[in-house]
């Protein structure tokens, strides 16, 4: 499920606000319906290349965007990367991270089963591990569409 398709890859490096920092990776989620087919992925601000994407799958967009922040937080400790940041549009899902808990009201059922049991392991990553990287909120107001939009709106 994890992928790379060449619809999202960005070719050029995109000019950023003087107050974001460069060296950070933007997270996103987009859904077709709410619940529907969701997808998430990571862009790399200094390079503007993917670096992840994840689904689709039968979820939410709030269940999108904490699996994405959780799946970066979890990417970066594993390629031992401690100089970036993570940014989100989405305030529940950072809120939930630093909860560590996803709290959702999307129903358990054999369609949803595989999306809770990544939910469950994203939880059980958070409570098990010290994160250090800072999880910042992507203003869109002041700053335009976070960079990991899928420009669907």
């Amino acid at each position: 499920m994890i992928q790379n398709p060449p619809d999202y890859r960005r070719d050029t490096v995109l000019p950023l606000p003087m107050e974001v920092k460069a060296e950070a990776w933007a997270v996103d989620a987009a859904c077709s319906g709410n619940p529907g087919p969701m997808e998430y992925q990571a862009i790399d601000l200094q390079t503007g290349a993917v670096v992840f994407h994840f689904g689709p799958v039968h979820g939410t967009n709030n269940i999108g965007e904490f699996l994405a922040i959780v799946h970066a937080l979890a990417l970066m400790e594993k390629r031992g990367i401690t100089d970036r940041v993570i940014y989100s549009d989405s305030y529940n899902a950072i809120l939930w991270v630093k909860k560590k808990q996803c709290k959702t009201k999307l129903a358990r059922t054999p369609q949803t089963e595989q999306l809770f049991q990544i939910i469950a392991r994203a939880e059980h990553w958070l409570r098990t591990h010290d994160v250090r990287t800072p999880v910042l909120k992507w203003e869109t107001k002041r700053w335009g569409e976070v960079p990991a939009d899928f420009g669907r709106k």
